[in-house]
């Protein structure tokens, strides 16, 4: 169990971006610099997207601009108007969003998925150009299941993730955008995968909707995987995506690699309370598994 596996925080962004309640940028920081202290090392903090299709993320700017030190910080950018504004506030590490159904990106960022990529191409080449030392992540959505267009062949996956690690991106985010995938699923995609792909360029990214993220990370380290995202208080969902719950809860993961052996680093008792700014401001009550029992613990009651 010393190989080591990396946790990537998407809740700041993700779990955030579909929420219809206004969150302060103050609580967003304070949320961020809960989960640095709790141990956490890279987070996905925001994104440069237009104010009008993503209301809560239109502080990006602002925000970037007061993240607390520590972890490594990245941010979405969907096109090349968000990456001059990325640019503009020193954003070094930034992520690229794509899928594998068109059906999907059509719906979501209203082009296909080749023009998608052929728009990305250009992103990440101005990027490299402003910052050749600069990370990019590439997302594929969708990539056991399309809500729009059902089941997706492995074949088509492959091939967007290959594309996108043509076109210079350092690793690319697997996505079980619905959380519908179950382990044989996961087993059969990550094994195509890493015949082709070395196991560093390939990160996973489970939804809980089934609840069958946990299981899916066990079969995912099995296969090789190690890199996994997760989001404080299972926070997130996908609206062009019906019935997706939020993402695999960070503190479910921590539990689970803990507990299998697998130092993480980070303090499963902060990390419980880290979300609970946000969930307070979203009127939300914890629900997430692993920190609905921590925090309990903590309290000395009984979860429920």
């Amino acid at each position: 169990m010393s190989d080591p596996i990396r946790i990537v925080e998407v809740g700041p962004r993700d779990g955030l971006q579909n929420e219809k309640t206004p969150i302060a940028t103050e609580t967003k920081l304070a949320f961020i610099a809960a989960l640095a202290a709790a141990g956490i090392r890279e987070v996905e903090a925001t994104s440069f997207v237009s104010p009008k299709w993503i209301p809560q993320l239109a502080d990006a700017n602002d925000l970037w601009r007061q993240l607390p030190t520590g972890p490594l910080y990245s941010a979405l950018v969907p096109n090349l108007a968000g990456l001059e504004r990325a640019l503009s506030v020193g954003v070094e590490r930034m992520a690229l969003f794509t899928a594998a159904s068109d059906a999907f990106t059509e719906r979501n960022i209203r082009m296909t998925v080749d023009q998608s990529l052929t728009v990305f191409a250009e992103v990440a080449s101005r990027f490299r150009q402003a910052k050749p030392n600069g990370w990019i992540r590439g997302y594929v959505s969708t990539a056991f299941e399309c809500p729009y267009a059902g089941r997706i062949p492995i074949s088509q996956v492959i091939e967007v993730t290959g594309r996108l690690i043509d076109i210079g991106v350092n690793e690319v985010s697997i996505g079980d955008t619905i959380g519908v995938a179950a382990p044989i699923e996961v087993r059969g995609l990550t094994t195509a995968l890493l015949r082709e792909f070395p196991s560093e360029r390939i990160a996973m990214h489970f939804h809980d909707t089934n609840g069958l993220a946990v299981a899916n990370v066990v079969e995912a380290i099995d296969r090789g995987i190690r890199c996994f995202d997760a989001s404080a208080g299972g926070l997130g969902g996908c609206p062009y995506a019906p019935g997706a719950s939020g993402n695999l809860a960070t503190e479910d993961l921590v539990y689970l690699l803990e507990r299998s052996g697998w130092h993480t680093g980070i303090d499963l008792d902060e990390l419980s309370r880290a979300s609970l700014i946000v969930l307070e401001a979203l009127g939300r009550p914890p629900a997430a598994k692993a920190q609905v029992a921590q925090l309990a613990s903590a309290s000395g009651t009984s979860p429920t």
